[in-house]
């Protein structure tokens, strides 16, 4: 499993996509609950060392940040991930620059590129694995409401193999 450094939502935004979740596992599409948070995930790795911990404190220190949840999109082929677009506004692209020039001696083997600066597309998964007769169900649950507006509130540091989140101050 990978390790990622992600943001994650204030209690309300958090809420709103929680809502989303609940509403895709009603009908029956795997949703991200509740094996997961919310969260916008901002770099990746195979293994990120613990010691980004202390260098992104200055970067955490300097949330809350504004978000704008949008459009519903889809990745993949066949089973696809089902997510929400975040806005790229100014002040998130710098974060995300930041945190991989922060931690990019710290990321083993090395980032994945689909998470680096110019080659990132922000968003918060919401399902996986939608696909078929799901797809139009799918987008009217998770598309509603149009946008959500809300604050990114912490950063983490994730263990994917051990499921274990490190709050970075």
């Amino acid at each position: 499993m990978v390790h990622s450094i992600e943001l994650v939502f204030d209690r309300d935004t958090e809420a709103a996509v929680r809502h989303i979740w609940d509403g895709l596992a009603s009908v029956g599409i795997p949703s991200q609950a509740p094996a997961s948070r919310p969260h916008v995930t901002l770099a990746v790795a195979d293994r990120v060392a613990p010691e980004v911990d202390d260098l992104l404190g200055p970067v955490a220190d300097g949330l809350p940040l504004a978000c704008a949840i949008g459009a519903p999109v889809f990745f993949g082929r066949g089973n696809l991930v089902l997510a929400r677009l975040v806005v790229p506004t100014r002040d998130l692209l710098a974060l995300h620059a930041e945190v991989h020039r922060l931690c990019a001696s710290h990321l083993m083997p090395g980032p994945m590129s689909n998470s680096l600066p110019g080659q990132w597309t922000a968003h918060v998964t919401l399902a996986r694995r939608a696909g078929g007769a799901q797809l139009s169900r799918a987008l009217r649950i998770a598309g509603r409401p149009a946008q959500i507006d809300g604050q990114f509130a912490g950063l983490r540091r994730w263990e994917g193999n051990k499921r274990v989140e490190h709050l970075i101050r």
